[in-house]
């Protein structure tokens, strides 16, 4: 399996993690839990921690297509609901 990493800074992560777990549960498989969050795609698994300096992500998947896609599907969702936020695109670290 491969893994990468990216940090989006905010002061609202909780607000997004939830935001983000209430959106995919309408179409996959989601576990929630406090300041945890796990997305269950077709191409891979999300893992979301929310802290007061923002939102952790990893992401795991069995090959680098898939790979690509479960961190463009997180990322498009979180930067489109993260609007007002001053951000460009998340900065991903294969995981070691």
């Amino acid at each position: 399996m491969l893994e990468a990493t990216s940090r989006f800074e905010t002061n609202e992560g909780q607000k997004y993690l939830v935001q983000l777990c209430k959106h995919f549960a309408h179409k996959i498989e989601v576990e929630h839990a406090g300041d945890r969050g796990e997305l269950r795609f077709s191409c891979g698994t999300g893992f979301l921690l929310a802290s007061a300096e923002g939102l952790s992500i990893r992401v795991r998947s069995p090959d680098d297509r898939s790979l690509g896609e479960t961190k463009a599907v997180i990322e498009s969702h979180l930067l489109r609901f993260a609007f007002r936020e001053p951000s460009g695109p998340l900065l991903w670290t294969p995981a070691a």
